[in-house]
């Protein structure tokens, strides 16, 4: 009789913590999550959204003008850095004054126009020596703030490149990072033409296996923010679909590339 009560316990313990492992969720594909710096309204809104769904994410880094009138790589900024390290998201250089690419120029330089910083709104004509320097920056100053240098990776503003900018990167060790067709957020439109429901929609619709996904910050020109209305259903949504999310780190067009950067 004690042995049967004795197995019969067991049994039970078993049988209870099976429903565990039973409902651990399963992947049925991995999104790759990307947010750029912008007006950085919406930070801590998407920091706690992620943090809720335990989504690892990747940022990209520009020193952008933000809504509290500071920049988004001052000091002040630190502490939200430092938290996103502690969390294991990864980050990468979106050029420190957000620069765009405008054309290829003469002799092998890379005509630019940063957004931001002293240059702001001016064309300039650097060498791929100068277009790395600048990717770098962010680095080096990611590491004052936080300890940590960045991820060997960087995004474009804009998304626009050209093989001379691409190789000027490479040059240094970063590889450069788009998003996938259905990885467009949208959150740079008017929100009169393209509602925050509508671009839920086709998220939910497009996104597959292996996609990059990319959002902003914060806009400064879309009248309804795309993060407060659609960032928590877009990743309900698709965890309901049996996708999980991870960081550039472990995508396979970029695993291989980690700790590749030169000085």
């Amino acid at each position: 009789m004690a042995l049967r009560l004795i197995c019969a316990g067991a049994a039970a313990a078993l049988v209870a913590a099976l429903p565990a492992f039973a409902g651990a969720p399963q992947c049925r594909g991995t999104v790759y999550l990307t947010f750029d710096t912008g007006s950085q309204s919406q930070a801590e809104l998407i920091a706690a959204t992620l943090k809720r769904h335990n989504a690892k994410a990747t940022f990209f880094l520009a020193n952008e003008k933000t809504v509290r009138g500071d920049w988004s790589l001052d000091p002040s900024w630190a502490a939200f850095w430092r938290a996103r390290v502690a969390e294991g998201h990864a980050f990468g250089s979106h050029t420190f004054d957000h620069v765009y690419y405008v054309k290829d120029g003469a002799n092998g330089e890379i005509v630019v126009r940063p957004q931001f910083g002293g240059g702001a709104g001016r064309q300039a004509s650097w060498d791929a020596a100068r277009f790395c320097d600048e990717i770098r920056r962010v680095d080096a100053r990611f590491m004052e703030l936080t300890g940590h240098g960045l991820d060997p990776l960087w995004r474009a503003p804009g998304g626009k490149t050209s093989p001379r900018t691409l190789a000027a990167a490479r040059g240094c060790g970063y590889a450069h990072v788009g998003w996938s067709p259905a990885g467009f957020s949208g959150d740079e439109l008017s929100s009169a033409r393209y509602p925050n429901a509508l671009l839920l929609k086709q998220s939910l619709a497009g996104l597959g296996d292996g996609d990059i996904f990319m959002a902003h910050m914060g806009i400064w020109s879309r009248k309804d923010p795309w993060a407060p209305a659609n960032l928590e259903p877009l990743l309900a949504g698709l965890e309901r679909k049996g996708f999980c999310f991870a960081t550039l780190r472990e995508h396979p067009g970029y695993s291989d590339k980690m700790h590749k950067k030169t000085n």
